[in-house]
């Protein structure tokens, strides 16, 4: 299940891409498959760094000019480079950390000018709800600290040296799976009636039939649980100084994309 598009996040030849929070790996595994790029994988638990191993295996294609790493980090301290990444995916991932804004600070620095940024979190409204039936669902380790106002952090972004360029919601089907989890969360592994919504769901991810995907399309710009923004970082070099007036910027392509030893991580 993707919550990125990648019509609107092209991939070119080459690029180092950052799935950013990756977890089991959707969005990595899928980067690899779009295009010839080296995708990176990154996540604090190591456990679901492995899963995500042992998903992209039946994928790999060690022949391509492509390749796939799996690193594990700290999303507010990262092992690579200034100025080193093409492009990052950050989905559903900014909720869960309290310094979300360091994690932004480190998205900008390992960001290449110009390069992409694709930022995902959680719908306010049917955040609310989730919040309001069930306080388990966001006091669970790991689970959601804060309720996004989309438009504060576009701004956030946007003042931070990024120019927004698209916006749109994600997954409205899952909004009333959700709620239903939560109305019954003590019992929510056995209730059939969510049983019964997750095979809607499986059966849309998998069949794609018109009904499920027509209906999603319809209804995602009024209840999509997922809004997805899309940034591209302003390129510092528009500003140079004039001749004589020193150098603000170095060359931004020439440091290494690992910092140190940090590439000593989990590869393919």
């Amino acid at each position: 299940m993707l919550t990125i598009n990648f019509n609107d996040f092209p991939l070119a030849a080459g690029d180092h891409v950052l799935d950013l929070g990756c977890g089991e790996g959707r969005h990595a595994i899928n980067v690899y498959l779009q295009a010839n790029v080296n995708a990176i994988a990154v996540d604090l638990n190591f456990n679901d760094l492995l899963t995500a191993r042992s998903r992209f295996i039946p994928f790999a294609q060690p022949d391509l000019e492509k390749a796939f790493y799996l690193q594990q980090a700290d999303a507010t301290c990262l092992p690579f480079a200034d100025a080193s990444i093409d492009k990052i995916i950050c989905s559903e991932v900014l909720e869960h950390i309290p310094d979300y804004q360091g994690v932004l600070a480190e998205i900008k620095r390992i960001l290449k000018p110009n390069g992409l940024l694709a930022v995902t979190v959680p719908r306010a409204w049917p955040e609310k709800i989730c919040w309001w039936l069930s306080a388990e669902y966001h006091q669970v380790e790991g689970g959601h600290i804060r309720i996004f106002n989309a438009q504060a952090l576009r701004t956030e972004i946007e003042k931070s040296g990024f120019t927004f360029y698209r916006r749109h919601w994600a997954h409205a089907l899952h909004s009333p799976f959700w709620w239903l989890k939560c109305w019954w969360w003590k019992t929510q592994d056995t209730n059939p009636l969510i049983k019964a919504y997750h095979r809607l769901l499986v059966w849309d991810l998998m069949q794609k039939p018109w009904l499920t995907q027509t209906l999603e399309k319809i209804l995602n710009p009024m209840m999509g649980k997922s809004v997805v923004m899309y940034f591209k970082k302003d390129n510092p070099t528009l500003a140079l100084p004039l001749a004589g007036e020193g150098t603000a910027y170095g060359t931004v392509n020439s440091s290494p994309l690992f910092k140190g030893e940090a590439g000593r991580g989990l590869k393919k």
